[in-house]
């Protein structure tokens, strides 16, 4: 069967910079990329899309292919051609960053990282938390120390590759012979074959484990930060190092706080009365409740800052700022003494009132109250 144009392959122009090629192939890549992807025909596309980039990523490969297309007319005469190692695979940070050179099938393999995502309260996230998660992961097998070989045997180097993990299939052309290596069939890449497997993994030299992680959330995370917990990921391959999981932080919205950075938020409400001659009033803050002296005259939406009474930050000293916002808030239910009052007010000052929702007395009310 015919070969697939490979700018057709990666869904690129003939005049695609180095940079977009190499764009292409790796959402290409992350798409197909068996490990994720288990699509009957998920292995063959990350192949061609493989082969497609170790060419066109090459500038003398390339400009070779723009002349002659997928025949390599120097394969006749010993040159290197379109055939190397198109048909590996393996960790997929090898493949961005490790260019078409072949690898060791035997060689260590660092596992595979983990994301867990953690929601936490409010309060939990400004003062920080100790607390245990349970996450499942690939750990590897102790009855077999991770060879996947039962105990008391060893995994034999294959005798189709000879432990290359790649069979080299030859073709010869008009205009030479072309090489093409790809996974071997026998060993699947391995470059061993296990007989008699273990009967605990089944040959896979990892099982799947609920493991506890004591985590110790630090003061001042914010909503969407990432923690790293450095080497608790899945287990690594042939006393590869295993990865490590990261902890998604969500925090959970406060009903009176809000929060930016590392300054606190709040709305406070005032009656007219003490809008327009002045008060001291008191204000829940994380901690405690602190005393606010409001001026006569305080306008609507007037904010107010307290001083260090914000979110500790989480890189460096000392705490943000709460910002009280007072509210003032129009009067219900009067009697027809206050209307009448209010009446003759209106006329002194020229000014009308506007109705406004008591809410803010009920969040206050719940403040005070605590959580």
């Amino acid at each position: 069967m015919s070969k697939r144009d490979y700018y057709e392959v990666l869904g690129v122009g003939k005049d695609a910079s180095p940079e977009d090629i190499k764009k292409a192939y790796r959402k290409l890549a992350r798409q197909y990329h068996p490990d994720v992807n288990k699509a009957p025909d998920a292995e063959a596309k990350f192949k061609e899309a493989k082969e497609a980039y170790d060419v066109l990523s090459d500038e003398q490969k390339r400009a070779q292919y723009d002349r002659f297309g997928h025949v390599d007319p120097n394969q006749g005469m010993g040159g290197g051609g379109f055939g190397q190692d198109f048909g590996g695979f393996g960790d997929i940070f090898d493949m961005f960053f490790g260019g078409g050179q072949r690898r060791n099938p035997n060689a260590p393999q660092r596992g595979n990282d983990l994301q867990y995502t953690l929601t936490i309260e409010f309060k939990e996230a400004v003062f920080g938390k100790k607390t245990d998660i349970r996450i499942p992961r690939t750990e590897t097998c102790d009855t077999c120390e991770g060879s996947g070989a039962k105990p008391g045997t060893k995994p034999q180097t294959c005798g189709v590759c000879h432990g290359s993990g790649q069979q080299e299939v030859v073709q010869n052309t008009a205009f030479g012979r072309i090489v093409n290596r790809r996974v071997c069939s026998a060993c699947q890449g391995q470059g061993k074959i296990i007989k008699d497997k273990c009967g605990t993994c089944h040959g896979s030299g990892k099982v799947k484990k609920q493991r506890t992680i004591n985590l110790n959330i630090p003061a001042g995370v914010d909503d969407g930060a990432q923690l790293r917990v450095t080497g608790e990921g899945e287990a690594g391959t042939r006393g590869g190092p295993p990865g490590d999981l990261y902890v998604v932080i969500r925090v959970k919205p406060h009903e009176f706080f809000e929060r930016e950075g590392d300054d606190i938020y709040c709305e406070v409400p005032l009656t007219f009365a003490q809008a327009a001659l002045g008060d001291e009033i008191e204000i829940p803050t994380l901690t405690e409740k602190v005393k606010l002296k409001i001026p006569a005259g305080t306008q609507t939406d007037t904010y107010f800052r307290l001083k260090g009474k914000g979110v500790p930050r989480l890189r460096g000293y000392g705490q943000g700022d709460q910002h009280v916002k007072v509210v003032v808030v129009t009067p219900t239910n009067l009697t027809d003494e206050q209307k009448e009052l209010l009446r003759e007010f209106s006329k002194l000052s020229g000014e009308n009132t506007n109705g406004q929702q008591q809410s803010l007395f009920e969040r206050m009310k719940k403040a005070f109250l605590g959580d």
